[in-house]
């Protein structure tokens, strides 16, 4: 049986469920992604309302009248539109543009009728159903245009493409009439399914979304790609207009390409209430300069309308994130040759040579320079930490102080350190600590290598330390137990940690089990 999946038509055999297809096709598709299913095309296209001719000169945009009065005429339209593709422009006046002839059944009245600029017609000339044509008014008028007998034959309204319709001669012609697929649309006719959902003839099958990225916001981007976790992103809010994905909300970003809004744009906010949100549109809103644009999608807006809350989409981009941070200066090279990008070495070498440092920082600022420049250490001399579930705020607050909400690889600055001590603290962040409420914070005992953070109940909030013997009296930052949150504790060799000294940059990772 004949089916489609992310837009290409697929046979397939009968009792084929999602997953088969899936696997049959190799299409992109992430585990716990949600999946739309379209029944067909026929039932799809009952729930349009808008429909674009494509002319010689342009576009015309027509909206099916929504009436009782009107719907036997709209049947016909939905039924016959693509007759009259390829036909040319029949006459041409100050009033009207007529497109045709295509037989259809209707019935043609003798009477006059008061027309209105934008109104679209099915006139029946010579009074003939073998000589029906499309009639768009450009200027009221009054004429006898042989219409069936439903609503004066107008069945539909032109809300764009204006200019072009007063360009139309008897030499233009009709190149394509395609129907404009809205989120109303598919939110009406498909439905999220399962993998094991048995599949039937007809059948349109969307795994994930394809997009492409705004070279002329390369920070911005970044941010999109920092979003996009193990090949997708998760849906933190849903209206009629745009989902949102909030994960990464609270980090500034530069104001970068500012532009137009559009079905299927995507924004990241440079500023103001939620800065750092990223948008994906379904509707097109108003230009903005507080929303940067960092991409579009090209494919699969069918999922996009169909996504809940809390739901997940596979994602591809035309344009992989070159992160090189984590990997071995040597593994990258073969990679970074086939791009015909020059890799300048810094640090420590060999087979250890751990990648904590790129610059540029940016995907498309390194395409465009063609260089980068990486920094190592010895893979053993860098601190994983483990961070604990129960202090939600305060550990975001310390990977977004470091940089581990968007890379891999964070550094954090050490602010004090005396020998024999057995205390060591970091930089922090002023500006962004003062929400740090106390939570997680120990009771009896803080154990060598914990971290804690200083929450906002003590003058110097937002610094981080880490000790390295157990203290009944203070926490990680010398402070009270109470003023501090612990966020985790340090999972790799902390010996290496004790020689640190003041202004030296220690290089963390999240561990992983």
């Amino acid at each position: 049986m004949l089916i489609k999946i992310n837009g290409k038509e697929m046979n397939v055999a009968e009792g084929s469920t999602i997953q088969d297809v899936i696997d049959e096709s190799n299409a992109p598709y992430t585990p716990g992604s949600i999946i739309c299913l379209i029944k067909g095309k026929k039932e799809l296209e009952k729930n349009v309302s808008k429909f674009r001719i494509k002319t010689t000169q342009g576009s015309v945009i027509l909206e099916l009248l929504d009436t009782k009065e009107a719907q036997p005429l709209v049947d016909v339209w939905k039924k016959q539109y693509k007759d009259f593709e390829n036909l040319s422009v029949r006459w041409s006046t100050s009033n009207e543009v007529a497109i045709g002839p295509v037989v259809t059944d209707l019935k043609p009245t003798s009477d006059e009728y008061k027309y209105y600029e934008g109104d679209v017609v099915l006139s029946l000339s010579s009074f003939s159903n073998e000589s029906t044509h499309l009639i768009l008014i450009k200027e009221n008028t009054t004429n006898v245009y042989s219409v069936p007998p439903f609503n004066k034959g107008i069945f539909a309204k032109v809300i764009g493409g204006k200019k072009t319709l007063n360009l139309l001669t008897d030499d233009d012609e009709v190149k394509a009439i395609d129907p404009i697929i809205e989120r109303s649309t598919t939110t009406d006719s498909s439905a999220v399914s399962d993998l094991d959902t048995v599949l039937k003839e007809g059948n349109e099958l969307f795994t994930y979304v394809s997009l492409e990225v705004d070279n002329n916001s390369p920070v911005s981007v970044e941010h999109l790609f920092s979003i996009i976790k193990d090949g997708r992103i998760k849906v933190d809010f849903e209206s009629e207009s745009f989902l949102g994905f909030y994960d990464l909300k609270g980090i500034d970003k530069p104001k970068e390409n500012v532009a137009s809004r559009t079905r299927g744009s995507i924004t990241v906010r440079n500023s103001g209430v939620g800065v750092g949100k990223l948008y994906i549109y379904r509707e097109s809103r108003v230009l903005s300069p507080n929303h940067t644009n960092v991409g579009k999608i090209i494919n699969g807006m069918e999922i996009i309308d169909i996504a809940k809350k809390g739901e997940f989409i596979t994602v591809k981009s035309n344009q992989d994130r070159l992160m090189l941070l984590g990997h071995n200066q040597n593994e990258i090279d073969e990679k970074l040759a086939s791009l015909n990008i020059e890799h300048v070495k810094e640090g420590v070498t060999g087979e250890d040579a751990l990648i904590v440092e790129q610059t540029p920082k940016y995907t498309i600022d390194i395409l465009n320079e063609g260089k980068v420049t990486t920094k190592s250490i010895h893979k053993d001399d860098l601190c994983e930490i483990d961070f604990t579930e129960n202090a939600s705020r305060t550990v975001k607050y310390f990977k977004l102080v470091s940089g581990l909400l968007e890379e891999p690889i964070g550094k954090i600055k050490v602010h004090f350190s005396v020998p024999g001590m057995h205390i060591l603290i970091f930089e922090g962040d002023s500006n962004i600590s003062k929400g740090l409420v106390p939570e997680n914070t120990p009771e009896n005992i803080v154990k060598a290598c914990e971290i804690g953070v200083t929450n906002m109940s003590a003058k110097n909030v937002g610094l981080i330390g880490v000790r390295f013997e157990d203290n009944k009296e203070f926490g990680p930052t010398a402070e009270s137990f109470s003023s501090t949150n612990i966020v985790g504790n340090v999972v790799s060799d902390y010996s290496k940690l004790e020689k640190f000294k003041d202004g030296e940059i220690v290089y963390v990772k999240e561990f992983n089990d």
